[in-house]
């Protein structure tokens, strides 16, 4: 592959589901953070990973928030900045 031909991903790399749900989310400001996060992914084309198709959501938001409270959405936290020191010059 040379430099000007992009990676286009293959379509048999499939998705990360966890092998059983993750505990919910405690924070309600996190939650919303993943469930935005994950239904951008939904409007550019990522799989929907629930299974009951017959009462899935219309919306991408919704199933984005269906799928984050049952657990199906793994999700990182970044460790907090340490405190930078200000110099008193």
């Amino acid at each position: 592959m040379d430099e000007t031909t992009p990676h286009v991903p293959d379509q048999t790399e499939a998705a990360v589901i966890p092998p059983e749900p993750l505990p919910p989310i405690q924070s309600r400001f996190l939650f919303v953070d993943v469930a935005a996060l994950r239904a951008k992914q939904l409007r550019r084309g990522a799989r929907v990973r629930i299974d009951d198709t017959e009462h899935l959501p219309k919306k991408a938001e919704r199933v984005a928030m269906e799928e984050v409270r049952r657990g199906l959405v793994y999700f990182t936290v970044p460790e907090p900045k340490p405190p930078r020191a200000e110099s008193h010059e």
